[in-house]
């Protein structure tokens, strides 16, 4: 079984920063893309950021310069730095791991944790 458990998630005013974090865990044999996606009431969830495992990134054009992926290959995790944030990023944020387990290879989700940007 693999998990993956989101956390740093919450509420920060406009101009504001957060740093998320994704960490899976489990028969994991390695792991391929990293990624990050978001998802408001009565929209489809959307691609944020994606890194590979050679460090390719992709970013969403709604957060190029203000949004980073990283990942911590040794750690199973995957890290996005947010600053400048705005109300429009006020979403639920999911990550999204491509996992190599003994036999098979799939795609995983964390749980999703709320980002609120306000004043």
């Amino acid at each position: 079984q693999v998990q993956l458990v989101e956390s740093g998630g919450g509420l920060v005013q406009p101009g504001g920063s957060l740093r998320l974090s994704c960490a899976a865990s489990g028969s994991i044999v390695s792991i391929d893309t990293m990624t990050w996606y978001r998802q408001t009431p009565g929209k489809k969830r959307e691609l944020v950021a994606s890194i590979t495992t050679r460090g390719t990134t992709l970013y969403a054009d709604s957060v190029k310069g203000r949004f980073t992926i990283s990942r911590d290959n040794a750690k199973n995790t995957e890290y996005l730095q947010m600053i400048g944030l705005k109300p429009e990023d006020t979403a639920v944020y999911y990550c999204k791991f491509t996992i190599y387990t003994p036999g098979k290879i799939d795609d995983y989700w964390g749980q999703g944790t709320q980002v609120t940007v306000s004043s």
